[in-house]
Order: C-alpha cells, then structure tokens, then sequence
C-alpha cells in the first residue's frame, strides 16, 4: 500500500469478505444472515459496505435509525432493511421507502399499524421486539396476548420476525444469565406463534451469541462488530481481520527544551530534551479528549509513540523522542496488526467507540484486493 499523505480511514473490502464468510461458516445452510450496517457501517462506510456485502447474497441489513435506510436505498440496497429503532414520526416514510419497522412496545406498534392502514397497505412487513433483560427495548413475555389480539385485528402487517437482544453473549461469566434469556425468548416466541396462524423467523444472536452460542443461531443471526473485524475476545479477533485502518502523516515537529509545555492549558512538561510531532487529526475527526496525557498511542516507523498534551479540535501531538523520523512521515493509529481495541483499551473504552466515532470529514479510501 502507497503511504499516506494525509489523513484518511483505509477500508480493506477483502477483509470484509473473509469476515462475512468466518461468521457465515459457524452457521448452518438455512440460517439466514443479517448485516448490522448502523452508525455509517461502525464508522466505515455504510453504502460502500452495503453494496459488497449486497454483492456477497447477504440477507438482511440492519440499521438503527430509518434515515440510515434511506441512505441505502437512495444508493440502490435493494435488500430487506429492519430499522432497529424507528420512531412514530419516520414511520411513513418507512412504508415509502419500503423499509420494515421493529415494533417495540404498544404505542409504536398502535401507531404503526395506524399509519399502514392508512396507507393502504396489506401484510407490510414488521418486526416485533422482546425484551428478555437488556431492558433497552421490548415488548414483555406478558405483552404476547396484547400484540396478537392487535394483529389479528388489522390486515394491514405481517409480523415478518420475532427477536431479542443478548445483553452479555460474550463473557463466559454470564452464561447463566444468557442461557436464560435464550430459554425465555424460545418460551415467548412459542406462544406468540400459538396465537398467529403463520410462523415468523426468530432471531436473537450478535456475533458473540453466532461465535459462543450455536444453539441460540434460529432462524437468522445478526452480526455487527465481527463483519469489521472484532470477535470481542483475543481468540476470536485472530479469526478476524479488521477493516479499517486509520492514517495520517506528520505536520510539523519540535524540539523543546527541559520545562517547556505542550497544547492547550500547557498540559504535558517535557522532562528534558525532547522531540513531538504534529497529527493533523483531532476530536473532531473522533480522537477525543479522553486520550492524551498518558492515554493513547500512535505508530510512527513501526514504533509506538505516545499522545503528549490534551488532543485538540484538529491535531495532536505524539512523543517521538526515540525515533528517527521527519516531516511527512506515516502515521498509524490503527490497522490490522495494531488493532483500534489496543488504542481503545488504552483509554479506558471499546473498540465500538473509536471506530463508529470517526468524523465523516476524514477521507475513505477503498482497498478491494490484498
């Protein structure tokens, strides 16, 4: 790859690949595959991983609000889209665009089939949510006679899917707790299927629930942080490629003297004769605040580089004291080797966070071949 010369976040479209094919291949064949592409695909790009997870048969597309599905299909996703979290005021334009709601309690499930009978529209498809102890979104296990005496009063939509959430999939230490919720919604689908004539697909996995809980795998699994690279454990990550890679290059470097300070409210004193280099990324591109000041790193030629001072609006500054470097270096933050959860990890947070928080002004680059 030609070095950066600039800031930007490569997408590696191979790694994806062989991400979607590790997760599918835990799957069996009619276990149906659902892309979660929210959050501009976990801060990537959500049209540009669409379109080759699109070209790779994926089933569905998940996204957690419906601008994020007008998006996709303004770009011409053809796919199914469930809208994680839709609200009453979107709710047409969700029929317009032909995206399919997640109903999560009775107001929006009154309200949906309100604005779908007022459409005219028969079977539409929907989603209906049950809380099963994340206690985020959901109907109750109680709620099943309610929902179904309100779906046998309308034509207007068919409950295409049944769903939860696992709130703990990935820490071996709450099995208990997730085998639970996997018996509970079993238990809570069975009786809404009693009460429907038609049978919905069930789905609750993440890409923890697809790697630890093969059981709980039913009729389509949802996978968001394993397609770009995080298995949220070190053995599955080795499974996994990450694909983005953040970059940038050195703007400017000092060399200061013992005493002398560094950024905003002189936050860093050197501690003798030092060197510190300028990165043209700051908060605003999604390095925040928490890093600097003994949080956070960088890779200057290979070697590990400490963010020094508090991180501006549109720079940093890193400690390159011990290495041989100039202006218009390479600068990695991230990449597949040294991996966002290391730099994450460093300030306290997940590998979720830095990534879905970088800036839409940082240029994408698209890698398609090794």
């Amino acid at each position: 790859m030609p070095k950066a010369k600039e800031t930007v976040l490569e997408i590696d479209l191979s790694a994806l690949t062989h991400n979607f094919n590790y997760l599918k291949s835990k799957l069996q064949p009619n276990t149906k595959f659902l892309a979660v592409v929210k959050a501009f695909a976990y801060g990537s790009d959500s049209v540009a991983v669409a379109k080759h997870l699109q070209s790779l048969e994926v089933d569905y597309f998940a996204v957690a609000y419906t601008s994020e599905g007008v998006v996709l299909r303004d770009a011409g996703i053809t796919k199914p889209i469930l809208v994680l979290h839709p609200l009453p005021i979107s709710f047409e334009v969700i029929i317009e665009r032909c995206l399919e709601p997640s109903l999560y309690n009775a107001k929006v499930l009154k309200e949906f089939i309100a604005t779908a009978e007022a459409h005219n529209q028969t079977n539409y498809p929907v989603h209906i949510k049950f809380n099963t102890g994340l206690n985020r979104l959901g109907f109750w296990e109680n709620d099943v006679e309610y929902i179904v005496s309100k779906l046998k009063a309308t034509k207007s939509i068919l409950v295409k899917s049944a769903f939860s959430h696992l709130a703990a999939s990935e820490d071996k230490n709450e099995a208990v707790f997730t085998n639970g919720q996997i018996k509970s919604f079993k238990s809570t689908a069975k009786a809404l299927e009693k009460g429907l004539s038609y049978k919905p697909w069930l789905h609750m996995c993440n890409t923890s629930g697809v790697i630890n809980y093969p059981e709980a795998h039913l009729d389509m699994v949802r996978c968001g942080i394993g397609l770009y690279g995080f298995g949220n454990s070190a053995k599955e990550d080795d499974n996994l490629k990450p694909i983005a890679s953040l970059k940038s290059v050195i703007s400017q470097i000092h060399n200061i003297e013992n005493g002398e300070t560094v950024g905003y409210n002189r936050a860093y004193t050197s501690k003798g004769f030092e060197k510190t280099a300028t990165i043209p990324i700051g908060h605003a591109d999604g390095i925040t605040r928490v890093y600097g000041n003994g949080k956070g790193f960088v890779f200057v030629n290979g070697k590990k580089a400490p963010i020094v001072g508090n991180v501006c609006m549109d720079m940093i500054m890193i400690n390159v004291t011990n290495i041989d470097c100039e202006e218009g270096d390479e600068v990695i933050l991230f990449d597949g080797s040294r991996k966002a959860s290391e730099l994450a990890e460093s300030a306290g947070t997940i590998s979720y966070e830095i990534l879905t928080a970088i800036s839409q002004r940082v240029k994408r680059d698209f890698i398609t071949e090794n």
